[in-house]
Order: C-alpha cells, then sequence, then structure tokens
C-alpha cells in the first residue's frame, strides 16, 4: 500500500476518526487507527466497540490531492501515528506499507517507520440494514443533543439514564434524558414522516462526540435505525453508536400538568443572576440556592450563601410573576445548564409547590422544549 496526501486534509479526517479511539480498550487492536486504500479513495476507521466513525477522503475531489501508488489497508497505532502527522515538516506526506507491516512515513527530509498490524485483525462494522433513513437538519440535530444531554446522568450504577431516550412516531421525534434529579425533553417535527415507530436508548456519549463533529459545513443527516445499533451519515463521515438495552422509565409522568405559580424571565438575564448566586453556593457543602417569590409586592429575590464566605442577594428582573408565593431552593448548576439550552428567548417557570419539581418552558412554542428540575430540601 502506498499513497500520497495533503498533510491537512489526512490530519482533518484523522482526528475526526480518532474521537472513537480510546487507549483504554479491552481489545488492544481498537487503540490503532484503520486505513483502506482502494481505487476509489482512502477510508479511516476508528472504534472503541461502543462508538466507530468511518470516513472516506475520495480519489475523484482532486482539492483532497490523493495520488493512490497501490491498494492494500493496514492498522497503525493511532496516538502515536496522529503526533507524527501533526509534526511532519511539509504540506505533503507518504505513507508506504512494506513487508511484515513495517509502515514508512515520509514529508520533506522527514522520514518515519513504524509497525502496524493486519487490518483483517481489526473487528469488522456492523452492517447496517435499515428499511428506512430518517433525514435531519445538522444544525437542529446538534440543537437538540445539546438541550438534552445534560440530563444525562453520569452514574453507571443505573446504565439506562446515561443515555437518552429517542421515540419517532410518524413526522414526531422526542428526545429525553434524566438522571433522576433533573429532567430535559425536546420534541421534533421530522421533514417527511417515517413508516416504522421507534424507541431507542441512545448513550449520551455517544450524542456528544457526534455533536462535535457537526461543524457548520454539515447542512443533513441521515438516521438509520437497527435493532441494536444507530447509524448517522453526513458527508463522507458514518457515525456508528451501540444502542443501550432496557426499557426506559416512564417520563412523561414527571411533568406536572399544573402549576401554582408562575414567573417569566430572560433567559440570558436569570442565567447571569444564577451564576452570581453560584459563586457563593460552591463554596458551601450543600451548594444550594434560594428563590423567593413575594407576587403581592412583585418581588423576585435569589440568594447565595456559604458559611465561610458570605453571601448574596439579588433582586430578578423579570416578565411576570403570578400565582402564590412561594420559597423554594434548587442546585444553581441545574438551573445553569437549564437556561443555556434556551439561548435568548424568554422563557416561563412554573411551580406547583417547594419541594415538587418545577418546569423551565419558552414562552413560544412550549411543547416543544421542557426542562424540569427537582428542588433540593434545606430544613
Amino acid at each position: 500500500m502506498k499513497f500520497t496526501i495533503t498533510r491537512s486534509t489526512f490530519l482533518k479526517t484523522l482526528n475526526d476518526v480518532s474521537r472513537a479511539i480510546s487507549t483504554k480498550t479491552t481489545i488492544p487492536i481498537l487503540t490503532g487507527l484503520k486505513i483502506v486504500l482502494n481505487d476509489t479513495g482512502l477510508v479511516l476507521t476508528g472504534s472503541d466497540a461502543d462508538i466507530s466513525i468511518e470516513s472516506t477522503i475520495n480519489a475523484a475531489d482532486e482539492s483532497n490531492d490523493l495520488q493512490i501508488g497501490s491498494t492494500g489497508e493496514i492498522v497503525l497505532p493511532a496516538r502515536f501515528f496522529s503526533e507524527i502527522v501533526k509534526r511532519l515538516p511539509e504540506s505533503t506526506m507518504t505513507v508506504e506499507v512494506k513487508d511484515n507491516f513495517q509502515t514508512v512515513i515520509t514529508s520533506g527530509a522527514s522520514e518515519f517507520t513504524i509497525r502496524g498490524e493486519d487490518a483483517n485483525n481489526y473487528p469488522r462494522l456492523p452492517e447496517i440494514t435499515a428499511d428506512e433513513a430518517l433525514s435531519v437538519p445538522a444544525d437542529v440535530l446538534r440543537q437538540l443533543i445539546n438541550q438534552t444531554v445534560i440530563a444525562v446522568s453520569t452514574q453507571e450504577s443505573r446504565a439506562i439514564l446515561t443515555g437518552v431516550h429517542l421515540t419517532i412516531t410518524g413526522d414526531q421525534l422526542v428526545a429525553v434524558a434524566t438522571d433522576s434529579h433533573r429532567l430535559s425533553q425536546r420534541t421534533l417535527t421530522l421533514p417527511a414522516a417515517s413508516n416504522i415507530d421507534y424507541d431507542i436508548i441512545i448513550p449520551g456519549k455517544s450524542l456528544t462526540e457526534l455533536s462535535r463533529m457537526l461543524g457548520d459545513d454539515v447542512t443533513k443527516i441521515e438516521i438509520r435505525i437497527a435493532e441494536n445499533q444507530v447509524l448517522f451519515v453526513f458527508g463522507q463521515t458514518a457515525f456508528y453508536s451501540r444502542l443501550l438495552e432496557g426499557n426506559y422509565p416512564d417520563t412523561s409522568r414527571l411533568i406536572p400538568t399544573s402549576s401554582n405559580t408562575q414567573a417569566e424571565f430572560d433567559a440570558p438575564a436569570l442565567l447571569a443572576s444564577i451564576q452570581r448566586a453560584s459563586l457563593l453556593s460552591h463554596e458551601s457543602s450543600n451548594n444550594v440556592v434560594r428563590l423567593v417569590l413575594n407576587i403581592g409586592e412583585q418581588k423576585a429575590t435569589i440568594y447565595g450563601n456559604s458559611p465561610d464566605v458570605g453571601n448574596v442577594e439579588e433582586v430578578l428582573s423579570f416578565n411576570k410573576l403570578t400565582g402564590q408565593d412561594l420559597e423554594i431552593s434548587f442546585n444553581p448548576d441545574y438551573m445553569k445548564d437549564a437556561l443555556q439550552g434556551f439561548g435568548q428567548t424568554a422563557i416561563e417557570v412554573d411551580f406547583t409547590a417547594p419541594l415538587r419539581p418545577f418546569t423551565l418552558v419558552p414562552t413560544e412554542d412550549k411543547e416543544k422544549f421542557i426542562q424540569l428540575i427537582t428542588p433540593v430540601r434545606t430544613f
């Protein structure tokens, strides 16, 4: 196998694929990068058994400047190979595989020889023969991921909650995540209705990595769902993720249908106030801030304190305040994560009681996006 290519093109694809490669794997060959060269181009593959990423550099695309000497395949130590490519002196590089998988990488006056492995020993990627592909705009999917993964659990003890629950019925896609302290639910209308109903759980880690790969140059994503895998295809890249097994808890019953106190805020202003209050709560062992809503006086005040440092009190600006007086305590970090998902919009916060979960929704399209936070008992 031998090829010459523009180093920057190769490095971009290498960086994308490397997202799936882990040094902590029980299968040693998966610490490597698989390179396959055929007549149509160069295919790079990385995998950690949970996520697999396959990206193609087409020979027909002249901007890639890919010159094929001889076809073949090899697995190279990913971390080491990546460091070499980053530091090569010239704008082009040549890779040649010789006897016994010895691989020579040259660029200008620099020449490295590293030992590769037989690509036949690399696990095969799953064949996904989905009956249909769902098409979703990339910017919408990226937003949906960023708004839901914040609520994914990091505790492996309840593995099912480390994923995002995705259900598709007709043209409605609903994504839900919860770590049992908070919940985030986003509903999306697909460009075209699905013929099949889906109910799957995708690991939050997979979706976070996928979101990071969706640059502004990606406009559309195809989603293919199989029994225990999901495949996202965009540009020249295929992103595979395993699915979590089991039944996701019924989260619809957690969301309150009525409220006794309603407050409307501008999300960025409330976020800034919460960040200030949390400066002191972070110094305290329990990390809690207190919100007091006085309907008669039309006043909303937030308090944060640390016995060792001091306290903070801030009167919040709001657009509307109705219902009953309320005093409630909560983790400010959950509130910050939730508010960041709303961007620059106005939001409505609905409370039922001091120890009952409260919800945050945008003032427009309320049913499309909902965040729920469980308060903290402070007495």
